[in-house]
Protein backbone atom coordinates (compact mmCIF):
# COMPACT_ATOMS: atom_id res chain seq x y z
CA UNK A 1 0.00 0.00 0.00
CA UNK A 2 1.32 3.44 -0.91
CA UNK A 3 1.57 6.33 1.49
CA UNK A 4 0.27 9.54 -0.07
CA UNK A 5 1.65 12.83 1.20
CA UNK A 6 -0.97 15.17 2.66
CA UNK A 7 -1.16 18.45 0.73
CA UNK A 8 -3.51 20.91 2.40
CA UNK A 9 -5.32 23.17 -0.02
CA UNK A 10 -8.44 25.23 -0.50
CA UNK A 11 -10.79 22.23 -0.14
CA UNK A 12 -9.02 20.41 2.69
CA UNK A 13 -6.42 18.67 0.54
CA UNK A 14 -5.25 18.85 -3.02
CA UNK A 15 -3.53 16.28 -5.26
CA UNK A 16 -1.43 16.90 -8.32
CA UNK A 17 -2.87 14.65 -11.10
CA UNK A 18 0.57 14.19 -12.69
CA UNK A 19 2.13 13.00 -9.45
CA UNK A 20 -0.75 10.54 -9.11
CA UNK A 21 -0.04 9.14 -12.59
CA UNK A 22 3.64 8.85 -11.72
CA UNK A 23 2.77 7.06 -8.48
CA UNK A 24 0.51 4.65 -10.40
CA UNK A 25 3.31 3.93 -12.92
CA UNK A 26 5.79 3.21 -10.10
CA UNK A 27 3.28 0.93 -8.41
CA UNK A 28 2.65 -0.99 -11.65
CA UNK A 29 6.41 -1.34 -12.20
CA UNK A 30 6.75 -2.69 -8.66
CA UNK A 31 3.95 -5.23 -9.15
CA UNK A 32 4.72 -6.40 -12.68
CA UNK A 33 8.43 -5.63 -12.81
CA UNK A 34 9.71 -9.13 -11.86
CA UNK A 35 7.67 -10.76 -14.64
CA UNK A 36 9.30 -8.54 -17.27
CA UNK A 37 12.76 -8.19 -15.73
CA UNK A 38 14.41 -10.32 -18.43
CA UNK A 39 12.64 -8.47 -21.24
CA UNK A 40 13.01 -4.82 -20.29
CA UNK A 41 15.94 -3.07 -21.93
CA UNK A 42 16.81 -5.97 -24.24
CA UNK A 43 14.19 -5.84 -26.96
CA UNK A 44 14.22 -2.81 -29.26
CA UNK A 45 11.17 -0.60 -29.45
CA UNK A 46 8.49 -1.80 -31.82
CA UNK A 47 9.22 -1.00 -35.42
CA UNK A 48 12.92 -0.26 -34.93
CA UNK A 49 14.94 -2.37 -37.34
CA UNK A 50 17.77 -3.09 -37.45
CA UNK A 51 18.84 -3.15 -33.83
CA UNK A 52 22.32 -1.67 -33.54
CA UNK A 53 25.17 -0.58 -31.30
CA UNK A 54 27.43 2.41 -31.91
CA UNK A 55 30.86 2.76 -30.32
CA UNK A 56 34.00 4.76 -30.93
CA UNK A 57 37.71 4.93 -30.29
CA UNK A 58 40.19 7.74 -31.01
CA UNK A 59 40.10 7.20 -34.77
CA UNK A 60 36.78 5.58 -35.77
CA UNK A 61 33.09 5.23 -35.08
CA UNK A 62 31.73 1.69 -35.31
CA UNK A 63 28.12 0.82 -36.06
CA UNK A 64 27.16 -2.84 -35.68
CA UNK A 65 23.67 -3.71 -36.89
CA UNK A 66 21.86 -7.02 -36.62
CA UNK A 67 20.60 -7.98 -40.08
CA UNK A 68 19.83 -11.70 -39.97
CA UNK A 69 18.63 -13.06 -43.28
CA UNK A 70 19.50 -9.89 -45.21
CA UNK A 71 21.85 -10.47 -48.13
CA UNK A 72 24.69 -7.92 -48.43
CA UNK A 73 23.53 -7.02 -51.95
CA UNK A 74 20.19 -5.90 -50.42
CA UNK A 75 21.84 -3.34 -48.11
CA UNK A 76 22.53 0.26 -49.08
CA UNK A 77 24.73 2.43 -46.84
CA UNK A 78 25.11 6.18 -47.28
CA UNK A 79 26.42 9.09 -45.27
CA UNK A 80 24.88 12.53 -45.48
CA UNK A 81 25.98 15.41 -43.29
CA UNK A 82 26.27 13.90 -39.79
CA UNK A 83 23.99 10.93 -40.51
CA UNK A 84 24.50 7.31 -41.45
CA UNK A 85 21.61 5.88 -43.47
CA UNK A 86 21.02 2.13 -43.63
CA UNK A 87 18.46 1.00 -46.20
CA UNK A 88 17.60 -2.40 -47.48
CA UNK A 89 15.13 -5.19 -47.86
CA UNK A 90 14.62 -8.31 -45.82
CA UNK A 91 13.11 -11.11 -47.88
CA UNK A 92 11.58 -14.22 -46.38
CA UNK A 93 10.98 -17.23 -48.60
CA UNK A 94 7.34 -18.11 -49.15
CA UNK A 95 6.17 -21.13 -47.16
CA UNK A 96 3.56 -22.19 -49.69
CA UNK A 97 -0.04 -21.39 -50.51
CA UNK A 98 -1.88 -23.63 -48.07
CA UNK A 99 0.27 -23.01 -45.01
CA UNK A 100 -1.40 -21.96 -41.79
CA UNK A 101 0.82 -20.25 -39.24
CA UNK A 102 0.78 -20.96 -35.54
CA UNK A 103 3.06 -17.98 -34.93
CA UNK A 104 4.40 -15.36 -37.34
CA UNK A 105 6.91 -12.97 -35.78
CA UNK A 106 9.45 -12.49 -38.59
CA UNK A 107 8.71 -9.49 -40.75
CA UNK A 108 9.77 -9.00 -44.33
CA UNK A 109 9.98 -5.82 -46.34
CA UNK A 110 11.95 -2.64 -46.77
CA UNK A 111 13.68 -0.88 -43.91
CA UNK A 112 15.41 2.46 -43.50
CA UNK A 113 17.24 3.64 -40.41
CA UNK A 114 18.92 7.03 -40.01
CA UNK A 115 21.56 7.21 -37.29
CA UNK A 116 22.76 10.59 -36.11
CA UNK A 117 26.55 10.51 -35.75
CA UNK A 118 28.14 12.22 -32.73
CA UNK A 119 31.05 13.64 -34.75
CA UNK A 120 32.10 14.37 -38.33
CA UNK A 121 33.45 11.46 -40.37
CA UNK A 122 35.54 11.06 -43.52
CA UNK A 123 32.86 9.69 -45.89
CA UNK A 124 35.42 8.65 -48.52
CA UNK A 125 37.02 6.11 -46.16
CA UNK A 126 33.90 4.42 -44.73
CA UNK A 127 33.98 0.61 -44.96
CA UNK A 128 31.38 -2.06 -44.28
CA UNK A 129 31.46 -5.82 -43.81
CA UNK A 130 28.73 -8.35 -43.06
CA UNK A 131 29.50 -11.55 -41.15
CA UNK A 132 27.05 -13.98 -39.53
CA UNK A 133 24.15 -11.55 -39.91
CA UNK A 134 25.97 -8.63 -38.27
CA UNK A 135 26.82 -5.62 -40.41
CA UNK A 136 29.85 -3.66 -39.18
CA UNK A 137 30.30 -0.16 -40.57
CA UNK A 138 33.62 1.54 -39.77
CA UNK A 139 33.47 5.32 -40.07
CA UNK A 140 36.88 7.05 -39.77
CA UNK A 141 36.63 10.34 -37.93
CA UNK A 142 37.44 13.50 -39.87
CA UNK A 143 41.03 14.68 -39.37
CA UNK A 144 39.97 17.87 -37.59
CA UNK A 145 38.15 15.99 -34.82
CA UNK A 146 40.80 13.32 -34.17
CA UNK A 147 42.96 13.82 -31.10
CA UNK A 148 46.42 15.09 -31.93
CA UNK A 149 49.57 14.42 -29.98
CA UNK A 150 51.66 17.55 -29.66
CA UNK A 151 55.34 17.13 -28.90
CA UNK A 152 56.94 19.44 -26.38
CA UNK A 153 60.34 20.78 -27.39
CA UNK A 154 62.96 21.66 -24.87
CA UNK A 155 64.86 24.88 -25.45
Amino acid sequence: MAVVKWKPGLFGWQRDPFSEMDRLRREMDRIFGPAYAGVRGIAPAAGVFPALNMSEDDHNLYVRAELPGVAPENIEITTKENNLILKGERKIAAEGEKVSYHRKERDAGNFRRIISLPTRVDSDKVTAACKNGVLTVTLPKAAEVKPRHIAVKSE
